[in-house]
């Protein structure tokens, strides 16, 4: 494909489009998951550039701040906006870099993400309460709600982990992990007693696993001995944070993640043990996690209560 000759165009085809699309995700050295996304955001793109009757020649910074725009006027989230213009930012750098068209994203700004998480956090005595609604019911179910408010797993990880994952790092043992977006297992958690102990208790249910085994597998009829989803998980947890009162939807399988990190700050602990914990590439994502806590002694200790005590 001659992609001069597409600059040179007042429109962009359908097929062209297709064509321009292909050749970028192919000189990206990226994982496969990274591509599909980069093609279904420029997909959209190269769509509004199209439905504009523009043509890519005389895209400038200014339609980009127009797109920007549009995207955050249509309602999509900044996290889901920031993935677009990423995109857009990519694609760009690209194109000057093959002589095709100039760089006009350079320097466009990805919106700022509210500095809190949308899952809330349980406090102490919520997570006591969820785990005292567990210990009567199934092993399995109170050795996972277990392991995801001690150790902050995400749900992925709990249902890539098998039996043999569980070992010792000197004196102490771990629980391997095979991250998010990771090709393999090349982190970990650390197993306490209090996370370890239900594990093995639900083991010891199962006989002799093999090591190669799902360490979680579902019960149901329809897929017995098989490894959990992470639907089936989310199901597991939502169904005890119903019981306990917190019914609301920001209270998902993932709170327990954020239960995790906010009740190491709570505890004394650090940023770095918090990001050490959870295993974050950047400490700025950890650093999110103080917005709650600060959230609480504004309501703790709020200005407006001084008011209501002098008049």
């Amino acid at each position: 494909m001659d992609i001069v000759k597409v600059a040179q165009d007042i429109v962009v085809s359908s097929q062209r489009i297709d064509e321009l699309i292909d050749s970028f995700i192919q000189a990206q050295d990226v994982k496969q998951s990274s591509k599909l996304l980069y093609r279904r955001t420029l997909k959209q793109y190269l769509n509004w550039v199209e439905l504009k009757a523009y043509s890519l020649s005389e895209i400038s910074r200014a339609h980009i701040l127009q797109y920007k725009e549009e995207l955050i006027g249509s309602g999509m989230s900044s996290l889901t906006v920031g993935s677009y213009i990423t995109s857009v930012r990519r694609f760009y750098e690209w194109t000057e870099a093959n002589k095709y068209y100039p760089n006009v994203a350079k320097g466009i700004k990805t919106p700022k993400r509210k500095q809190q998480f949308k899952k809330q956090p349980l406090l102490p005595e919520q997570a006591t309460a969820l785990l005292s609604y567990y210990q009567s019911k199934a092993l399995r179910d109170y050795a996972i709600i277990s392991l995801l408010l001690r150790t902050g797993l995400r749900t992925i990880e709990v249902i890539r982990a098998n039996v043999e994952d569980i070992t010792f790092k000197g004196s102490q043992r771990v629980l391997l992990v095979h991250g998010k977006g990771r090709d393999e297992k090349d982190n970990f958690v650390l197993l306490t007693e209090k996370a370890y102990q239900p594990i093995a208790e639900y083991l010891a249910t199962r006989g002799k696993a093999n090591g190669s085994e799902p360490l979680f597998i579902s019960s149901s009829n329809n897929s017995k001995g098989e490894r959990l989803s992470t639907r089936s998980i989310s199901y597991i947890a939502k169904e005890g944070l119903k019981a306990i009162g917190l019914d609301e939807r920001s209270f998902t399988a993932h709170s327990l993640r954020h239960t995790t990190a906010v009740n190491i700050l709570r505890a004394g602990g650090s940023l770095e043990t918090a990001q050490f914990t959870l295993r974050h590439s950047n400490p700025a994502t950890t650093q999110i996690y103080t917005a709650t806590l600060n959230e609480e002694r504004r309501l703790q200790n709020s200005g407006e209560a001084l008011i209501d005590s002098l008049y």
